[in-house]
């Protein structure tokens, strides 16, 4: 099991424009994955879900809170003691192309991971053909026709399989897929998506599904937990399905609000609840950070902070001092 408490993250950003200022990415951040369990963290563009899963994945670091993997704290490690925990979780890149290397065939890009592993462990040179092979049959994809292929001899789908593949050579416990299905053509949207299902059930691996998109968040984890995350805070989480069916932070019926439905699939007696386009403030001390944003603002929003937490007998957590459930319609639904 992993857990984070407290995550924080800020950069610094340089130049005439912005002035030096510190842009705050995380906001002290609580999350947990079950093994073998799926979460999932949707937000708009830049609130700081990316820059998570690559804390978790271990790529980045952060700059307070704790990291808990498998009931060891990684703060108290060394970067050496700390490698062998962050190995068990392994990130699936947004751009399958990018995340391969052009120059190397996809037998070299499995071979060196799997290389590595055998001379650990003692292996023969046959179990890395054996396991490279055995791996794309496991997501989906011919052997005998991938592997000495080059990455721009192979579709789309076919690349974020590879790139899936790769991930698994290490035997992970946990995937972090950003945006994982977000490049790929829509029609082979689903089959991936089935894939990380299928890999929860056959390996009990955990998936930490990272994306902008409600319906591949609520695919991915029908029967786990949901985090909506804005600007670095998370204002709602909790299950899956009771967020999407009655949310309750004004951010999250707002993103809901955005998803298109076909004319006359509304639900009798829901809203649509959009946005103001007032900017926020990067800045802010105190007050709800969506209050600039939010169409049912009031002045104590404007003053006081709220904490997540079980307000107005809600089943999930949220941070709002007026929280509302609402059957929410998408917008671009018929009139």
């Amino acid at each position: 099991m992993i857990t984070g408490t407290g995550i924080t993250k800020t950069y610094r950003q340089r130049g005439s424009v912005l002035g030096g200022r510190d842009v705050p990415a995380l906001r002290g951040v609580d999350f947990a994955v079950p093994k073998g369990g799926a979460v999932s963290f949707i937000g708009e563009s830049g609130c700081g879900k990316t820059t998570l899963g690559r804390i978790i994945a271990g790529l980045e670091t952060h700059d307070a809170g704790e990291i808990v993997i498998d009931g060891t704290p990684m703060s108290g490690l060394s970067h050496r003691r700390r490698q062998p925990y962050f190995r068990r979780i392994q990130l699936i890149h947004q751009d399958p192309y990018s995340a391969l290397n052009p120059t190397r065939t996809i037998h070299q890009t499995l071979e060196a991971p799997l290389a590595l592993r055998a001379r650990r462990t003692g292996r023969p040179r046959s179990w890395v053909d054996a396991r490279a092979q055995e791996l794309l049959s496991l997501v989906g994809i011919d052997p005998g026709y991938v592997l000495p292929r080059y990455p721009h001899q192979l579709s789309g789908g076919m690349r974020q399989r590879v790139v899936i593949a790769r991930a698994l050579t290490m035997d992970p416990e946990v995937l972090v897929a950003d945006e994982a299905v977000s490049m790929i053509d829509v029609s082979l949207r689903l089959g991936i998506l089935s894939l990380l299902k299928d890999l929860r059930q056959r390996l009990g691996v955990g998936v930490l599904f990272i994306t902008h998109d409600v319906a591949t968040a609520r695919y991915i984890g029908d029967d786990s937990e949901l985090y909506v995350i804005y600007r670095g805070q998370v204002v709602e989480r909790g299950p899956t399905e009771t967020i999407i069916a009655e949310p309750v932070h004004p951010y999250t019926q707002s993103l809901l609000s955005a998803v298109p439905v076909l004319h006359g699939l509304e639900r009798p007696g829901a809203e649509r609840v959009v946005p103001t386009e007032a900017p926020g403030r990067p800045d802010a001390a105190e007050g709800c950070l969506f209050a600039p944003r939010c169409p049912f603002r009031t002045e104590r929003c404007e003053r006081e902070t709220p904490e997540l937490g079980h307000y107005g007998g809600s089943a999930q957590r949220h941070a709002c001092f007026h929280p509302r459930r609402r059957s929410v319609v998408p917008v671009g639904a018929g009139k």
